[in-house]
């Protein structure tokens, strides 16, 4: 993994993301990666500690192969569309301590569905130099059509005439997820392994996993750490 430049305040992240952008490869496709890792972050808005989550899954199986949760502290504040500079540390963390490296990551965030095209997938393409595809629950930038009801509809996500990702549906009569290429992979490619990693649920199995792992490891602090009451 290569180390990447920490900026000291939002206008030099901004000024970053506008330079890394330049080097997202947002084509390419799959044709059967044996090895598939969900990235998850729990962090609250003002909180001061945050868990990230790895867990690769064997394919088509989608058994566990590998699973890792890292707890740190985060120091970049809370900032719409800089998340990457307060959640790609926990994040890479985490994939520093696999004992397996995936062949692709679907991570919980955006790729280049991003005002500045480069969302915390897309990020994170560039630092562990592995493809990586955005799937995330709600809408940054972008306009759209809604898509049709049933598993599969799909509908382009629209920004500035540009296509960045895809709306689409994972099951039938359930609110949409917003797909988009993070890192080594294209629009079209990281629709269709969003769908084939899809169990019955919302969200494709390898992200669902990491959630699961992310949010037991939060409640676990919390028990541990109950927060203090004011009188």
């Amino acid at each position: 993994m290569k180390l990447l430049p920490v900026p000291e305040n939002t206008a030099g992240a901004v000024a970053l993301q506008k330079m890394l952008a330049c080097r997202i490869i947002s084509r390419g496709d799959l044709i059967s990666p044996g090895l598939i890792a969900g990235a998850d972050v729990s962090v609250n808005r003002f909180g001061k500690i945050g868990w990230a989550a790895v867990v690769v899954l064997n394919y088509p199986g989608l058994d566990i192969e590998d699973a890792v949760v890292v707890e740190r502290e985060v120091t970049f504040p809370y900032v719409p569309g800089l998340l990457s500079f307060r959640e790609l540390p926990l994040i890479v963390s985490a994939f520093e301590k696999l004992r397996i490296k995936p062949d692709l990551v679907i991570m919980d965030g955006q790729g280049i569905a991003h005002p500045r095209r480069l969302g915390l997938a897309a990020h994170l393409g560039l630092v562990i130099e592995t493809p990586v595809i955005g799937c995330a629950k709600s809408r940054l930038c972008g306009e759209y059509r809604e898509p049709g009801t049933i598993k599969g509809d799909s509908e382009p996500l629209i920004y500035k005439g540009e296509t960045v990702g895809t709306v689409l549906r994972t099951r039938d009569g359930v609110r949409p997820v917003f797909v988009s290429p993070g890192h080594r992979i294209g629009i079209n490619s990281a629709s269709k392994w969003v769908l084939n990693t899809c169990r019955g649920y919302r969200l494709p199995e390898p992200i669902r996993q990491a959630h699961l792992a992310a949010g037991r490891h939060r409640i676990e602090y919390n028990i541990g750490n109950p927060p203090v009451r004011r009188t």
